[in-house]
């Protein structure tokens, strides 16, 4: 009899335990990390370096619909939205905030948060900034990646001068609204003059000013045009490069998403490759390492991508070796 009741509790107790399981197991698929993406521009234009995120996050162990949620929080060129954006993802205690798009999207994470880890990818000095104390030991909750735009022009501006042998003046939209360095007309200026180039500065901040820009670039008889690395433009590319075309100018930007959509040529960090970066951070952090014990990755890796059909249009044949040099040729 002893051995019967024994029995019974045992079946008892198993069959509790096997109710109980499943429900364990739900509970753990039902809690999974979540982490914000602060960024101040449009979706649009950011497939490829969000698939980047999410595989430097993947090599780390997170992977969405599975253990990991990503809250996206996008400003759409509305710079003045994302402090509320910030607070909103502070307020929900996600596990991370990557930040890019915008300066201002670090800076207004920063001020909803001291405590939630914040990853930013970046085209301007960190340091000057004031998101971290240096890129060695960036301390507090902020780490991420830079990869400074405004020292590339000079570089670009050599490859762009391989394309157009004869060029001797050159115009370049800027955003002079936007007081960053990357925006700034003065480093890109320096660089044309280096090279011995004369240097018209077009100043635009506004869709209209964009119009209004491309108007004055008739006039000026320009022989090429370079695009200012901004968020704002990026963000009106598609508008910028049918313009440069309907003007017949050979223009040269900073991301390769303006010669995805048409346009001639660009020279710049990858983008992509900073993402794939932050995505490695923010793994790290969410298994335990603290943001100022990283230091701030900077970006080494740069592409040159080039449109033949473009070319072919304003009448250019590009020389055999900056083909040679290009990381990519769009026919």
């Amino acid at each position: 009899m002893a051995v019967d009741i024994g029995r019974r509790q045992f079946i008892t107790a198993l069959g509790r335990a096997a109710a109980v399981w499943p429900l364990v197991a739900r509970a753990e698929q039902a809690s999974p990390t979540v982490i914000g993406v602060l960024n101040g521009q449009s979706a649009d234009g950011y497939a490829r370096n969000i698939a980047a995120l999410r595989k430097g996050l993947g090599e780390g162990g997170y992977v969405e619909g599975r253990n990991l949620v990503i809250e996206f929080r996008w400003g759409d060129g509305h710079e003045d939205r994302l402090p509320g954006l910030a607070a909103d993802l502070a307020r929900r205690q996600v596990a991370a905030i990557m930040c890019s798009g915008s300066p201002t999207a670090t800076l207004a994470a920063k001020t909803a948060t001291s405590t939630i880890p914040i990853v930013f990818s970046t085209g301007i000095d960190p340091v000057t900034a004031g998101y971290v104390e240096s890129l060695n030991r960036p301390g507090g909750n902020v780490t991420g990646v830079t990869f400074l735009a405004a020292q590339l022009n000079e570089k670009r501006l050599g490859l762009f001068r391989q394309l157009l042998p004869n060029l001797t003046t050159l115009a370049a939209l800027v955003n002079v609204k936007r007081s960053t360095p990357v925006s700034r007309a003065d480093d890109l200026e320096n660089a044309a003059r280096s090279m011995g180039l004369q240097i018209h500065v077009l100043a635009a901040g506004t869709d209209g000013e964009i119009d209004a820009a491309f108007e004055a670039l008739a006039g000026l008889k320009a022989d090429a045009l370079l695009i200012g690395a901004d968020p704002f433009f990026f963000d009106n590319r598609r508008t910028i490069v049918a313009l440069a075309a309907h003007h017949a100018v050979p223009t040269i930007y900073e991301l390769r998403e303006f010669v995805d959509d048409g346009g001639l040529m660009s020279y710049g960090t990858s983008i992509t490759e900073a993402y794939y970066q932050s995505g490695i951070y923010i793994a790290r952090i969410l298994k335990g390492v603290k943001p100022a014990d990283l230091p701030v990755v900077q970006s080494t890796k740069f592409d040159l991508i080039l449109n033949l059909k473009t070319a072919k249009a304003l009448g250019l044949t590009v020389p055999p070796n900056l083909l040679a040099l290009a990381d990519e040729v769009i026919e």
